[in-house]
């Protein structure tokens, strides 16, 4: 089956259900707050080589991380108890998305382009995105950012400076978000460090009704 383009003047989606096995959606469209929010709130991604054709993706299974079952090793547990650990949301959404960009370039490559940058800090502006810095004994060690929608988060990107950054980063997160109520951190594709701090598959189903009840939304 042939995957569907978008129109630029037209801010829709096929169902997510449309999605070949890999995943994959959709071609086209654009990064405007409006068809990001959409995706978001359905189950859709963008995901693409800076330069290429924007491509939307909905996988069938979808890995998570509930809040309140975040995995924290002995290790790191111990590691808290020894210094002092605070966080700052939105210290400054563009430099920690910046990093995150920057992190992976020197390693296995990014999604994360200029265009990307400038979509995502709109949807900050707006309320939609978020970012989360973890210091530690007052210098930063790490953070995040991902969309915001409802009670529903949706991970995008990690950076460490320090050792162990990036996981003091997603723990504060997500026992903040657990404290909120949030339904999932949606980690969108598994990778075992994910895994290793309590990531889990679930099937579409069951992802579609979290994102029902946490965003209250009406499915394309």
């Amino acid at each position: 089956m042939p995957v569907y383009r978008l129109d630029k003047d037209e801010i829709a989606f096929p169902p997510p259900e449309l999605a070949e096995e890999d995943g994959l959606l959709a071609v086209g469209g654009d990064l405007s707050v409006d068809r990001l929010l959409l995706a978001y709130c359905n189950g859709i991604f963008p995901w693409y080589n800076p330069g290429e054709d924007i491509l939307w993706w909905s996988p069938r299974k979808r890995f998570i991380i509930r809040p309140s079952k975040i995995h924290i090793s002995k290790s790191m547990k111990k590691y808290f108890r020894q210094h002092e650990i605070s966080i700052m949301v939105n210290r400054d959404f563009k430099d920690t998305m910046h990093r995150c960009r920057v992190m992976r370039e020197s390693t296995v490559g990014t999604w994360i382009s200029d265009e990307m940058e400038e979509a995502y800090f709109e949807l900050c502006k707006k309320g939609f995105a978020v970012s989360l810095e973890a210091y530690v004994d007052g210098e930063l060690a790490g953070g995040l950012y991902g969309v915001m929608a409802g009670l529903c988060f949706f991970g995008e990107s990690m950076f460490s400076v320090q050792k162990n950054g990036s996981k003091i980063a997603l723990i504060s997160l997500a026992q903040v978000l657990e404290n909120a109520s949030f339904e999932m951190i949606d980690c969108q594709f598994h990778t075992d460090h994910l895994e290793s701090m309590g990531g889990e598959y679930v099937e579409w189903q069951e992802y579609k009704e979290m994102l029902i009840r946490g965003i209250k939304y009406e499915p394309i």
